[in-house]
This record gives C-alpha cells, structure tokens and sequence, in this order.
C-alpha cells in the first residue's frame, strides 16, 4: 500500500529556478529508501514538499492519505504529526537534558507525564541511549546526539520518517552504528526516506535507491540492486 504519491510534480522558485521537473514516484508503507545525487539535483526540494516546507507549484503529493500541495497552513500539523524529520545537525535543545529533548515532542499531545515517561524511556531504549536520560547535549558524543535527535523524531510513532544527511557530520563507524538504529526502526514498521551523499552506506544497507538528476528521477533501483554511482 502506497505511503507516499507523487504525481507529476514541479517546483519552480520564485528566482524562475526549476527544482524539480514532472516527477512521478511511490513510496510503499515500511520502505527503506535512500534518495542519492549531486548537490543541487532537488533532494532537498523534494523532501521538504513532503513535510511542507515547500509546496509543489504543479502536481499532486499524497503523504498518508493527505493531500500536502492543497493542505492549508493552519492544517500543516496534522500532517506533521505523522512525520519525523532528522536533520545533519542534530537541532538539541542544548540548555536541556536527553529525558527534555525527548520529552519536548510530546508535550503538544496533551499526554500524562506518566504516559510522556513511558514513552521516552521506551525510544531512548531503542536507540541505546537509556543510561543517558540526565545528560545534556555537550556531554554526548556527535552519535549519541543523533539518537536523541532520532528518538525525538520517533516518539510520537510517526508513518514517516525523513532523515537529511543524518550522518554526513559522523565518522565512518559512527554513521554505521546510526543505519544500524535506523534499521530496527524501519524493522518496526515505519517507512523511512533519507537523503545522503554516502555511497559507502547507501551500498552496505542494500535497499530501495533513487538516483535524482537536475530535478528528474534518473534512475530507480529496487532493493539491493544499487551499482556504485557518482553522488
């Protein structure tokens, strides 16, 4: 079952730069798709359409049911509220702790603090970080600030989630041990999109890759079947 329908999309920015020419894709429930290319081929453009950061100027994107290009401002947050969005450089409240961090996704849900607990304990669980609930963000290693940074995306079980060069700030064995929790995520049923430059991860992990060119899909390589490219 589709997740994601992108029907002849276009973005053009207000400077008159296309970002993104009659794009067609689908994205299936519990997919692992790694979006690869070269700086400016519209990764990122094509990203934040599906959490509406931008907005399609052409097209027809369905993320969940929802129709994100005729979705209204003041509705955007029910459809954030089934994405998780992780970002290359982490975005931590620094003055608060992982518990905090964690917590703060939570807190718009009008949940118990019991309830908020028991969530919190159980992601950080899931990424290896429950022994550091009391740690604030400059005592944690550049890895363990992207698992509070992943389980602050997860905590809420989000359909999706987007990740944006997660790894494009860690070192080689880091950014493996951060695929590693990424895959139990999506082991867990949620589907995960990422952008990288990482051709090494993108071939270690052997799973669905689309190959973006100057706006256009230029190749879709179904699982496992990714040929080293140029990214």
């Amino acid at each position: 079952m589709d997740l994601i329908r992108i029907r002849n999309v276009k973005k053009v920015y207000k400077n008159g730069v296309t970002a993104i020419y009659d794009m067609n894709l689908d994205i299936q429930k519990g997919d692992f798709v790694f979006i690869i290319g070269a700086t400016g081929c519209g990764k990122s453009t094509l990203i934040k359409m599906l959490y509406r950061e931008e907005k399609p100027t052409s097209g027809k994107i369905i993320v969940g049911g929802i129709d994100v290009a005729k979705l209204r401002n003041g509705k955007v947050y029910k459809l954030r509220r089934k994405i998780g969005v992780v970002f290359q450089d982490f975005k931590l409240l620094p003055r608060a702790t992982v518990y905090e961090n964690v917590a703060f996704a939570l807190e718009v849900f009008g949940l118990t603090k019991a309830e908020i607990h028991s969530k919190v304990i159980k992601v950080l669980d899931l990424v290896g970080l429950k022994n550091k609930i009391k740690n604030y963000p400059n005592q944690l290693s550049g890895g363990e600030q992207q698992r509070v940074a992943i389980a602050r995306a997860i905590v809420n079980g989000p359909k999706l989630l987007i990740c944006d060069e997660p790894t494009g700030n860690l070192d080689e064995n880091t950014s493996m041990e951060i695929m590693n929790v990424l895959e139990e995520i999506n082991k867990l049923g949620t589907t995960i999109i990422m952008v990288t430059h990482d051709k090494e991860i993108v071939k270690k992990m052997k799973k669905r890759v689309i190959l973006l060119d100057a706006g256009r899909i230029l190749k879709d390589y179904e699982k496992g079947t990714y040929k080293d490219e140029s990214i």
